[in-house]
Parts: structure tokens; sequence; C-alpha cells
């Protein structure tokens, strides 16, 4: 069968350095850090006391205050993120026909807050557990699509996906896939995450996953910097609307850029660390690549997980110079978490938002807090140091790997009829 093509229709984007698309893209753009100490709760004690945090965020300027206490705070932003990706592309009022309109949403964790919360409330209990009826439905993964569909009343294909760090990621590639079979007319996909308290800080500090710069968390997050000392844990939501292209067209959308291919693949190494030949990201980039028919060097920029940590860095390097070749020195390449910080779950989707943005403006943003170059790093490759570079970007291509040794590409590219 032939396959449809897919098109990006809208974005939205919630994220520790802007509440909206354009505000992510402004400061991502001007290099700016949304690493800070913590104000969502009190961690003195932590190794780790800072994190990249959605600031100046009120739910209830965005949804009604009952409403707004049966959701998770990764749930909230979804349907923040959501309402503006849906708002920019206009399909909910140029398509009444909502049975072919569905959501498909990443998050590798879910309603941590909530869990946490009631796990409080039921060991402070000296008589039978009062647990808020809403636990289950709150904490559960699955219910970011689940309101976003029923706010919206859209009655496609709905459900979550859950792969660690790669699972916004997840969630782009099975709406890419749905919607060139031809099973659905247009999907919001993306990812939440919600996870900076107690138990996210607590647990991934007794992985030593995250840096521990309490004095300049600003600088915290420096991919490929030989002094990296683990990721910064961050938080928010991604959302894109993914449309057939007939389908936009028929009803005049504006198109940002076209998704042609996915890849995904698994390390089958380790828990938490990455292949350290970086293989199963040479498999996931060369899936890719082929599902999108194109040649390694048709691709501009590489937009990479990146995520600040010894070995995870190295890996990935390894595999884009197994894939790329000589190639790889035409590369721009750059790691946006230096920014946001990684988003876990979500960290595809504001990737992914960052990868359309930068075909569509021919802008790369900048890998920030670069200081002292790895030698372990081939020091030709262009990791887009400290300052975004103008440069045309027909093609890009997004990687998120997660822990598990899940691990996902993603190929945009601009939209030509």
């Amino acid at each position: 069968m032939e396959l449809k093509r897919v098109v990006v229709t809208g974005l939205g984007a919630l994220t520790p350095i802007g509440n909206t698309t354009s505000e992510f893209w402004q400061n991502l753009v001007s290099g700016k850090s949304g690493a800070a100490p913590i104000t969502h709760f009190d961690a003195t004690l932590f190794k780790t006391q800072f994190a990249c945090e959605v600031k100046g965020f009120n739910v209830n300027d965005f949804i009604d205050r009952k409403e707004a206490r049966k959701m998770d705070l990764f749930t909230q932003y979804a349907m923040v993120s959501s309402d503006e990706a849906l708002a920019d592309s206009g399909i909910l009022a140029s398509d009444p026909n909502h049975d072919r309109i569905g959501v498909i949403w990443g998050s590798g964790i879910g309603g941590l807050n909530t869990f946490q919360e009631e796990a409080k409330t039921y060991f402070a209990s000296d008589g039978p557990p009062r647990l808020n009826p809403f636990f289950i439905p709150k904490m559960i993964a699955d219910m970011a699509a689940g309101q976003i569909s029923i706010k919206n009343n859209l009655r496609g294909p709905n459900y979550v996906t859950v792969s660690a760090c790669a699972s916004a990621t997840n969630a782009i590639i099975d709406s890419f896939n749905i919607i060139r079979l031809g099973k659905a007319d247009a999907i919001v996909t993306g990812g939440s995450e919600a996870c900076v308290n107690e138990m996210g800080m607590g647990g991934f500090n007794a992985l030593r996953a995250l840096s521990t710069r309490n004095e300049t968390p600003e600088t915290a997050s420096r991919p490929f910097d030989a002094e990296r000392d683990g990721f910064v844990l961050g938080e928010g939501s991604g959302a894109l609307i993914l449309e057939e292209y007939e389908h936009a067209i028929k009803r005049g959308a504006k198109i940002y850029a076209e998704v042609i291919g996915g890849g995904m693949s698994g390390d089958a190494y380790h828990m938490t660390a990455p292949h350290p030949d970086g293989l199963g990201a040479k498999n996931t980039m060369i899936a890719a690549i082929e599902d999108a028919q194109i040649d390694p060097e048709q691709i501009d920029y590489v937009n990479v997980h990146g995520t600040s940590t010894p070995l995870g860095d190295v890996a990935e390097v390894k595999a884009i110079e197994d894939v790329f070749g000589e190639h790889a020195y035409n590369l721009n390449i750059s790691s946006t978490k230096s920014m946001t910080g990684h988003l876990l779950g979500a960290a595809g989707a504001i990737e992914a938002i960052a990868c359309v943005l930068s075909v569509k403006k021919d802008i790369v943003p900048p890998t920030i807090n670069n200081k002292i170059p790895d030698p372990a790093l081939d020091e030709k490759l262009n990791f887009t140091f400290n300052k975004a570079e103008k440069r045309t970007v027909n093609i890009a291509l997004s990687n998120t790997f997660g822990f598990g040794g899940h691990n996902t590409s993603i190929i945009v590219k601009k939209h030509t009829p």
C-alpha cells in the first residue's frame, strides 16, 4: 500500500525555559539555562538541590480548580501544552469528525507526585486508610491521554507509551505510523513528566545520575564537557499535532515540517548504562534513516540525547561517527538538555519541537556550558557550543534513549508540496 505523508500542524510547549512554544524557542536559541534551586520542596538535605522546574505556572489559569484536583501535575502539564498545540493547529474547529483524531502520549513515570502524597497520607494515619478516591486514576500514566481525549472529544486511537526517557519519541513514532497507514487523520502526541519531588530527586541521587553542582546550577548541565558530572532533572510537557498531509491541505492548515522516518532499537546491555560502543543508538539512527528513505548525508542537524553523563555522551558520539562517517563533520550537533535539563519521558517531545522549529527557521540551538573539551571526543565535530548557529536545515534527526536500553530516533524535513 502507498503510505500517506504526515506533517506537523500544531505545537505546544510548557518547559523550564518557557511556558509557550514561542517563549521556549526564543530562550532555546538565546542559550538560557532553566536550572535553579528547587522550589517545589525543601531540598536542603539532598545531594542535589536544584533542578529545571517549570516556572510561574498556576494551573488555575488554565484548568478549572475542581477538575485540576483530579489530575496529577504531569497530566496538568499535558493538558496545557496540548491545548496550545490544538489551538495552534485549528483542527478542532475545521474538522468536526473527531472519530479520526486520536491522542498518543508519552510519560516515563506518570503520577509520581500523587503516589508520594497518598503514601504520606497513608503512613501518617493511625486508623483505617483514607486515600483519595482519585488516587489510582491520577497516578496511572495513561491518564494524560485519557484527559486530553475527554476534554476535546477525540475518539481516535488513545493510549500512552512508557519507555523511560524514550517515551515521548515512541509516542510520536506510533502516531506517525498510524497516520501514514491511514488509520487516523490526525493525532495529538508528545509527552509530559513531573518528577521534581522528594522521591524523584532522591531516587536519581541514589543512582548517582544527577549533577551535584549546587553552587552553580545554571552551569550544571554541560553535555560533552570534560567536567560533566551527571544530568539535571527537568519537568514539563511538549505537544505536536501530527496530521495526514492531504487532510491538512484540505482544511488550509499551516504546516511546520514533515515527519519522514522513525527508528527504534534495544541495547540489550544494562538497566541504566548505555552500550559502550553506542550500538543501540547506532541501530535506531540507521533504522530511522532507512525508514525515511534518505541518505545519511542529507541530514543537517542531530539533536542528541546528550544528557551530560560521562558514559552516555561518549557512546552517542561514537554512534554518530559510525552512522555518518565523514559526513559527521558537516553536521550540526547539539544537546538542548544543556538548557532544559532532562525531562525524562517528555524529553523527546520538546526536542522534537526544537527540531521542527530548527527546520522551519534555519537555526540550530546551542549546547551551552561547554568550557573544557572532552579529550575522548573528536574536536572537529561541530557540537554548536555555547551559541546558536544559522544554517540551512533541510532535515533534522532527534535521538532519545531510556533506562532499560530503549532507543528511538525521528526525522523531520522542510515541508515541500
